[in-house]
This record gives C-alpha cells, sequence and structure tokens, in this order.
C-alpha cells in the first residue's frame, strides 16, 4: 500500500487525541532502558523485542488510556519516534 501524505491531519495530533498507531509496529529492544521482562519477547533468532497482544498492540500499552505504562522506561525505538513527525503521520494515515 502506498500512502501519500500531502496534507496533514484535521486535527492537531496530541496526546489528547492520539490513536497510538505507533504501538502496533514491531519494537526491537537494542538498548538497556529497564523494560519489565512481562513486556519482552524473545524472537526466533534470539532477539529481543516488545511482546505484543494477539491483536498486533503492543503490550505495554494501557488500553483504556491508550498510554504507555512504562513511558519512562520505554525503549529507545519508542523514544525516537516523535509525535507529529513524518513516521507518525504515515502511521496515522495508514490506520485510519
Amino acid at each position: 500500500m502506498t500512502i501519500e501524505l500531502t496534507t496533514l491531519p484535521d486535527a492537531e495530533v496530541s496526546c489528547e487525541n492520539c490513536k497510538a498507531c505507533c504501538c502496533r509496529l514491531e519494537v526491537m529492544l537494542i538498548t538497556e532502558t529497564g523494560v519489565p521482562d512481562i513486556f519482552i519477547k524473545m524472537d526466533k533468532w534470539g532477539g529481543m523485542t516488545m511482546a505484543r497482544e494477539e491483536d498486533g498492540w503492543c503490550s505495554a500499552l494501557d488500553r483504556n488510556t491508550m498510554l504507555c505504562n512504562i513511558y519512562e522506561n520505554r525503549p529507545l525505538n519508542c523514544r525516537e519516534f516523535k509525535m507529529g513527525e513524518y513516521e507518525c503521520l504515515y502511521e496515522r494515515a495508514a490506520n485510519l
């Protein structure tokens, strides 16, 4: 699927209207951040990833608030994924 971002979303992207689309992406754990073991899954090659629920959502996502349960200890990939930047807007557009 090709998604072209030629316009910004109707509403400003913020924590209040975030759909946590990035929380459906596979997240490799490449640095030590203190992620609790219950949220870590070992892949078939021995790499560590964030565990995901059967429907693909990150297991650290609180489904009631759509906020991260381990925000202070979130992986580097999550820290670098910036709200409102291209990757964020792309994922939001792809999941409408």
